[in-house]
């Protein structure tokens, strides 16, 4: 892969590193209720895909109109995760290490949007008491809860990226 192609996705993730710090300093000092906002997450998601497709194109275009998938995927992978690092290391640094105090508030918030969200589709109040103890067993915004988060998220951005590579790759023609 060319020195261009890998400081092009290099600087794309950090720029989403920067856009994802963003959301959450200000979902962190503005409006807390971010987190209970599922249309918010996707919308963060979309974004990141995005990115990273934006990012083999880029490089695709750099290297005169043909890639091969490694290239398109390596372009696609480096940006987003670079980006989501950032935003995991600055989201470790407010709920863990600054304020945890605020983690347990907006658990509460997530607490509270689930089980509404549940009682609207009628789901039995047994089951809502076991997801509710679950959920307060487990520390959403802990570190190893992040860690394991990114690495997931990770995992769902690779499997969409196989695919949006398979879009993007472009033989050189043979003659």
């Amino acid at each position: 892969m060319e020195k261009s192609v890998k400081s092009n996705a290099i600087s794309l993730g950090v720029i989403l590193g920067v856009i994802l710090s963003l959301v959450i300093v200000l979902a962190y000092t503005v409006y807390q209720g971010f987190y209970t906002n599922w249309m918010a997450g996707i919308g963060i998601s979309v974004m990141i895909i995005i990115f990273g497709i934006v990012s083999a194109i880029k490089s695709r275009k750099l290297l005169g109109g043909f890639i091969s998938f490694k290239d398109a995927f390596t372009s696609y992978l480096i940006p987003i995760a670079i980006g989501t690092i950032i935003s995991t290391i600055v989201s470790i640094l407010i709920y863990v290490v600054i304020d945890p105090d605020a983690a347990a508030g907006i658990t509460e918030q997530i607490i509270e949007s689930t089980v509404g969200f549940m009682e609207k589709f009628g789901t039995p109040e047994s089951e809502i008491e076991k997801a509710v103890a679950k959920m307060e067993e487990e520390n959403q915004f802990g570190l190893l809860t992040q860690i394991k988060g990114w690495f997931w998220g990770m995992l769902i951005y690779i499997i969409i990226g196989l695919l949006a590579c398979l879009a993007v790759k472009k033989k050189e023609p043979l003659y």
